[in-house]
């Protein structure tokens, strides 16, 4: 599928930093662990994201062409001390802005090293409209908040999501994501609250060595459905396959088998 056009990125890394802060801003416990990333509180979590934010805001206004190391970002760890909410939303703020501003800058044709083949700005403008976006989910969930996302960047990110497995299939010998041919098997997404003008349906063929997904409705293996926020936060397992909101038909094995080798972020 063809991404979204370069300035409803930045658009949406914008919102989504705005939205990230006010998780922040809230009175959530920034101690407290996060459900989805265990291994994290969520203050760790918000300083990784904005982290991370930074380094692409880096390489992007350098047009960096490799990879730059993380002890060079400029505080690319957060502010210091810890546990004030203030200070890590100031740092949030300023974060956002700087990488809206290198990416519009930038435009999406400028030569930027990129890790999945494509290197250029927009790369890194989809890229990090999805990790904030999922991150904020980790963020928003934790801190018992409720949570969406535009439909258009939804389907987005799971175009993404299987375009990158696709590249880690073809292309990383090692990756986990090698271990998902299963002859004669596929996976069916199918969100309830579809319209026309966002197709959020997919089907996926596991068939080859390499998946073969497109949009559409198709009978196959297993089907997942729900709403497509719903349906996109189980893809990337921050949702379990057994929520109300969600159902599963046919071969649920074969969707966990999936999902436990191919997700990331």
């Amino acid at each position: 599928m063809t991404p979204l056009p370069h300035d409803r990125y930045c658009d949406e890394i914008a919102h989504q930093v705005d939205l990230l802060r006010a998780v922040v801003s809230s009175g959530a416990d920034l101690s407290a662990t996060v459900p989805t990333c265990p291994d994290w509180s969520l203050e760790q979590l918000v300083r990784h994201t904005g982290g991370a934010l930074r380094w692409v805001e880096l390489m992007v206004r350098t047009r960096a062409q490799e990879e730059m190391p993380e002890e060079e970002i400029p505080l690319g760890g957060g502010p210091d001390g810890q546990g004030d909410a203030a200070a890590l939303d100031a740092w949030l703020a300023e974060t956002g802005e700087m990488l809206v501003a290198a990416l519009r800058e930038a435009g999406p044709d400028a030569k930027v090293w990129g890790w999945a083949g494509v290197l250029n700005a927009g790369f890194w403008a989809r890229r990090m409209t999805h990790e904030i976006t999922i991150h904020r989910a980790d963020a928003t969930l934790s801190a018992g908040l409720p949570y969406e996302v535009a439909p258009d960047i939804a389907a987005d990110a799971i175009d993404e999501w299987l375009e990158i497995v696709e590249w880690a299939q073809r292309t990383l010998p090692d990756d986990p994501a090698r271990e998902l041919r299963r002859p004669g098997s596929s996976i069916h997404l199918h969100a309830t609250d579809n319209t026309p003008e966002v197709n959020a349906e997919w089907f996926v063929d596991l068939d080859e060595d390499v998946i073969v997904w497109r949009r559409g409705h198709e009978k196959a293996t297993v089907a997942l459905r729900g709403p497509l926020t719903s349906v996109l936060l189980a893809f990337y397992r921050r949702l379990p396959l057994d929520s109300a909101e969600l159902e599963v038909l046919g071969e649920r094995e074969l969707l966990e088998f999936w999902l436990a080798r191919a997700t990331f972020g």
